[in-house]
């Protein structure tokens, strides 16, 4: 526990992102996401959460699969409790609070999301409890409620990681709070704040748990291209060799930027076309800001062009942008 790595890691985020496909997604990207969370249900013994998509209408109540996952993590909640019991009578303080912070993920894990606020609530309120086992508490929390999308606890527990934090934490977690946060911006369509922070953790991004490298740099890259002159998403973004070694994951928001540097308006939209079905319609932090972001390129596209001349013909516009 002593760089909270493990406690970072449940619930896992991309079954809430898999799961939002469901209902947003193509065809295509119902069926993978559909996939994906029956494994990752079976794989981590979530029990709560699956009975929350059956009665979403997700799947199909399964009798045979609710009993196992039952069976499994009532299993793994009594290893829990007996280890947290050893720790208690063999141990001191430190190893009683990473054992109940255990027992807490663990909650979080199966989808028990109010067991789990309640279980972290209680370890944090401990006087024995550590700085860094505060911070990785409120990480935890605020994982919680990325996980279910809760703005009011998500927005809460950034203050307080904030508060933590400038007590000493250390650059880890203090990077682990940036790139949180330029998400958290993303999803309430804070641009500027979003890309300014995407630049600043760009390079020392190390937060797996919250996504991968790939969808935190399309996130913020599309930030960038909301709010960046020419020049910066040139310099900042298309040439950094962080970002160049994701963009064969993430083609349209590369294509997208490019065309736009370029001034290959034709390419531009159609590859801001793709940017919303691949990337807008199914971001669980972008999907609201859909239609203001392409609103907001075409207009930043059209302003390009007609910056360039102090007179256009709508011929030699209409051949710019690729129609009749």
């Amino acid at each position: 526990m002593a760089d909270g790595a493990i406690f970072a890691k449940k619930p896992e985020l991309a079954l809430a992102q898999h799961k939002f496909a469901v209902f947003n997604g193509t065809p295509e990207q119902r069926t993978e996401a559909l996939q994906k969370l029956s494994d990752g249900i079976k794989q981590d013994k979530m029990v709560d959460f699956y009975a929350q998509l059956v009665s979403e209408g997700v799947f199909e109540n399964d009798a045979a699969l609710a009993k196992e996952l039952e069976a499994g993590s009532t299993a793994q909640l009594a290893e829990l409790d007996k280890n947290y019991a050893e720790a208690k009578e063999e141990h001191g303080d430190l190893e009683q609070n990473e054992s109940s912070i255990h027992r807490a993920v663990f909650f979080a894990q199966i989808g028990a999301e109010d067991r789990a606020h309640a279980a972290y609530e209680e370890v944090l309120q401990r006087p024995t409890t550590t700085l860094n086992q505060k911070l990785d508490i409120v990480f935890g929390k605020l994982r919680l409620g990325l996980f279910a999308y809760n703005p009011q606890i998500i927005q809460k527990e950034i203050e307080r990681a904030h508060e933590l934090v400038n007590k000493g934490g250390d650059w880890d977690r203090r990077n682990r709070l940036k790139a949180i946060e330029c998400i958290w911006h993303c999803s309430q369509r804070q641009f500027k704040e979003a890309s300014d922070l995407f630049i600043e953790c760009l390079s020392t991004f190390a937060s797996p748990e919250l996504m991968s490298m790939a969808e935190f740099v399309c996130h913020g890259a599309l930030a960038c291209a909301v709010v960046m002159t020419r020049a910066d998403i040139k310099k900042k973004v298309l040439d950094a060799p962080e970002v160049v070694e994701v963009m064969g994951a993430i083609p349209a928001v590369e294509r997208m930027l490019r065309s736009l540097y370029e001034c290959n308006y034709a390419s531009f939209f159609v590859a801001l076309a793709d940017v919303e079905t691949q990337h807008l319609r199914v971001s669980r932090y972008l999907f609201a800001h859909r239609r203001y972001f392409t609103r907001e390129m075409r207009i930043r596209a059209y302003a390009q062009l007609l910056e360039s001349y102090l007179s256009l013909t709508l011929k030699s516009m209409a051949e710019s942008f690729g129609v009749s």
